[in-house]
């Protein structure tokens, strides 16, 4: 069954990919604060932010950062042909709340082979959008694709064998 995901050599240097957007609700902040421990009373004590700069709660940065990761997975690029995920830059430029819907701009920035790793490098710029279009986190994120060559070599070896 072959892979269903963009091997190293369907990337190209400006290839863009948007996914759709997603709602942050008050139960993926309960939730994410229940799975990391990250209890910080700015995401989960409604009345300690009232009074403060944003008047009201935020999520984790971390979270949006995930449900980025799970976004672009959902385009179908990544599906069996990401060997792993490399490395990440972001900065996180504004708040988000409660309700907010982001989505994901990504742009391939550059390859690099990898053979002897099982395919290559692949950077991405990367953009978390709110709902007015604002820019809430920006960065980059480098995955190790699956190659053709790469697999075409395993395979022979193993014809070998």
């Amino acid at each position: 069954m072959a892979p269903k995901g963009l091997y190293y050599e369907d990337y190209e240097i400006g290839q863009t990919m948007v996914t759709r957007g997603r709602t942050i609700t008050e139960a993926d902040i309960v939730q994410f604060a229940g799975l990391t421990g990250d209890y910080n009373p700015m995401h989960t004590n409604a009345d300690y932010m009232k009074d403060s700069i944003f008047g009201q709660r935020i999520a984790h940065g971390m979270l949006s950062l995930s449900y980025a990761v799970g976004q672009a997975y959902q385009l179908g690029f990544m599906e069996e042909t990401i060997l792993a995920f490399r490395g990440l830059e972001m900065k996180f430029s504004l708040p988000v709340f409660i309700g907010d819907t982001l989505h994901v701009e990504l742009a391939v920035r550059e390859k690099k082979d990898a053979l002897r790793m099982g395919g290559g490098l692949i950077t991405m710029d990367v953009k978390i959008i709110n709902q007015e279009a604002k820019t809430v986190q920006s960065g980059s994120w480098t995955v190790l694709a699956k190659s053709r060559a790469a697999e075409a070599k395993e395979a022979a070896r193993k014809t070998e064998s």
